[in-house]
């Protein structure tokens, strides 16, 4: 029989203006990993946050059983002392302080106030053993890895004697070796008998881990499927979440391509901070009117450094070359003369680099082109507002005003925000870096139908993306870069994950 470690029993969580959390119910046994999926704003985080503490007791309805007792948490360390841990999307290390350190603050080996050194260094290897990371526990964080990053937060949670191991997102920010290796850390946890909760918008990685999977919609509990008595498609999971069954992951399009509209030639960069190494050499490529053009590459190719060093030389340094629109040279020398010359960039780091996450819907829009909503220097109120509607409307962004900060939106209506916010400055080339990251179905199919109706505008986009086949399913035309350089340009009808990953290792061996 099923010992059941968690039971969460209809929670409800109200923010002002949207029911987050609507009466749901959700169990867990000891011993397995349960997925927990839905697209944005389900509430999978909300139910976590719920669970860990990080909203306490009394601010829901409902009730959390663990280990056959109620209980009721008021803080972080309420929960992470009968051993439910935590590990968000954003990671919680500190850059510029040691893996030991990391590991161990707020929980220091220490007599009589002083840290024993020699034995957090000692405990610090062995946690670093047993997640399979070979790095000396003295090594800064700043100095390794998103992916070897993840493993310390993995440690952190194992030196506090974790018996519920909860994981938002553990891979988007992952290449596939890492987000693969994490997996198969995972499941060998599940064997040394530790319960974990996973969310993930990574549905093959859900199918090759889980042994549950309970899908939310909207605030409520649709179901939960046992992945041991039934065999679950990727489909099947996608009709639970989004309500409908998705014939197609990717909208039809009927490319309409014209002239050249972009064009960057003989383009060479130097490493922003190790200065005297060329990190682009000689890269070429070109954007035509209503084409979305990808460059697919492993991470690390220098597909980003390539974007940002183009838009305002915003990476790099020692930058050489030529960006041409309709065949004429331009100036993208700062970014608002990259912006004056027709480009717009829409950054992978939407939390940071993307948004004012403390503002409204309303100012993130206009924020690129504030000159577009003001008089003499001063902004119209109204025209601000009508602006923001209307892309609203137009993105299709889920929220209950233009008013409602950026921070309490899913991470897919986050991304419709930074989009408008570029869209507004009417660009003729946008550079998209990893559009759908984190971001769910539902709300990917709803991205990838605005890229279509700006390449219908006639306007060029440039994608850049892990997911090979988003790749694949939106582009016309694909270019493989591998250590700084452009190594393939692929026509749609040759494109295909073995032709790509054949470029790079080709390119691999030639360099």
């Amino acid at each position: 029989m099923e010992n059941i470690i968690l039971e969460m029993r209809n929670i409800t969580k109200t923010f002002p203006g949207v029911k987050a959390l609507d009466n749901v119910s959700f169990k867990v046994s000891e011993g397995e990993i349960h997925a927990l999926v839905g697209e944005n704003g389900a509430g999978k985080s909300t139910l976590m946050k719920v669970l860990s503490g990080v909203y306490p007791a009394g601010t829901y309805e409902g009730e959390i059983h663990y280990d056959g007792k109620v209980r009721a948490f008021s803080t972080i360390s309420d929960s992470e002392e009968l051993g439910i841990i935590i590990i968000h999307q954003e990671l919680a290390l500190v850059p510029l302080l040691s893996i030991a350190e990391n590991i161990f603050l707020g929980n220091e080996i220490a007599q009589k106030g002083v840290i024993d050194w020699r034995e957090t260094f000692a405990r610090t290897k062995e946690l670093l053993a047993k997640v399979g990371l070979n790095e000396a526990p003295a090594t800064l964080i700043t100095d390794i890895g998103v992916g070897k990053q993840q493993l310390v937060e993995i440690a952190k949670a194992l030196s506090k004697k974790v018996r519920l191991l909860i994981l938002d997102e553990p891979t988007a920010s992952l290449n596939e070796t890492d987000s693969h290796a994490l997996l198969q850390l995972l499941m060998e946890f599940r064997r040394q008998g530790l319960t974990s909760i996973i969310i993930s918008h990574k549905l093959n990685e859900i199918k090759l881990v889980a042994d549950k999977i309970t899908i939310l919609r909207d605030g409520g509990t649709v179901e939960t499927l046992d992945c041991h008595t039934q065999d679950i498609s990727e489909d099947r999971i996608i009709k639970g979440m989004v309500g409908r069954d998705m014939e197609d992951r990717y909208p039809p399009r009927e490319p309409d391509i014209g002239p050249t509209l972009l064009e960057v030639k003989n383009w060479n960069v130097y490493h922003q901070q190790h200065r005297d190494r060329k990190f682009l050499h000689d890269v070429n490529f070109h954007v035509k009117a209503g084409e979305v053009v990808g460059i697919a590459g492993l991470m690390g190719a220098g597909r980003t450094e390539t974007a940002m060093s183009i838009f305002g030389r915003s990476w790099g340094h020692k930058i050489t070359g030529e960006v041409l629109m309709h065949g004429k040279p331009v100036d993208v020398s700062t970014i608002p003369r990259a912006v004056e010359a027709g480009l717009a960039y829409v950054t992978e780091d939407r939390k940071h680099l993307g948004l004012v996450l403390m503002n409204n819907i309303m100012h993130n829009t206009t924020l690129a082109n504030l000159d577009a909503v003001a008089n003499n220097g001063v902004i119209d109120d109204r025209r601000e507002m009508q602006v923001a509607t209307d892309y609203r409307k137009r993105l299709r962004i889920r929220s209950h005003s233009i008013y409602q900060e950026t921070v309490n939106l899913s991470g897919g209506n986050q991304q419709k925000v930074v989009l408008s916010k570029w869209l507004f400055t009417n660009p003729e080339v946008l550079i998209l870096d990893e559009p759908t990251r984190g971001i769910d179905v539902g709300a990917k199919f709803e991205i990838y139908s605005i890229i279509n109706e700006l390449a219908a505008e006639g306007k060029g986009v440039l994608m850049i993306s892990s997911e090979m086949p988003e790749l694949l399913g939106t582009c016309d035309r694909i270019y493989v870069m591998n250590e700084g350089r452009i190594v393939a340009e692929l026509a749609k009808a040759e494109a295909s994950q073995e032709s790509i990953m054949r470029a790079i290792m080709r390119s691999g061996e030639k360099h």
